[in-house]
C-alpha cells in the first residue's frame, strides 16, 4: 500500500514559510519521499503501518493550509502514467518486500 501526503500551506508571512518547511522536513524524516512539490509518497506494508504514520502527520500538521492524505494499492501504484515534459515514462513498480535477517 501506499500513502500520498498532498498540501497547499500558506507561505506569505515569515512563520508561514517555517512552519511549512518543518511540515516537509517532517515527512522527510518519516521516509516520505517528494513526488511533486506538495506531494510526498511512502511505501506501507500494512493498514496498521499506515494508520501510524497517519497520526504522525497529523502530529506534524502546521496552522492553517490543507492537508489531504490519499492511501492505495501496489496495483494503483504501478498503472500511474507520467510524463516529463512531453516524454512519457516508464511505469513505476512498486519496492520489493525487504527480507530481515
Amino acid at each position: 500500500m501506499w500513502v500520498a501526503v498532498m498540501f497547499d500551506l500558506p507561505v506569505v508571512e515569515k512563520a508561514e514559510r517555517k512552519a511549512a518547511t518543518d511540515f516537509r522536513k517532517s515527512l522527510l524524516n518519516m521516509g516520505f519521499e517528494m513526488a511533486q512539490f506538495s506531494v510526498y509518497m511512502r511505501f506501507c506494508t500494512s493498514q496498521a503501518q499506515i494508520d501510524t504514520y497517519c497520526k504522525r502527520v497529523e502530529t506534524a500538521l502546521p496552522e492553517g493550509g490543507k492537508v489531504n492524505i490519499l492511501t492505495f494499492t501496489d496495483k494503483q501504484y504501478e498503472r500511474i502514467v507520467s510524463y516529463l515534459g512531453k516524454a512519457k515514462q516508464p511505469s513505476k513498480k512498486s519496492p520489493d518486500q525487504f527480507d530481515l535477517f
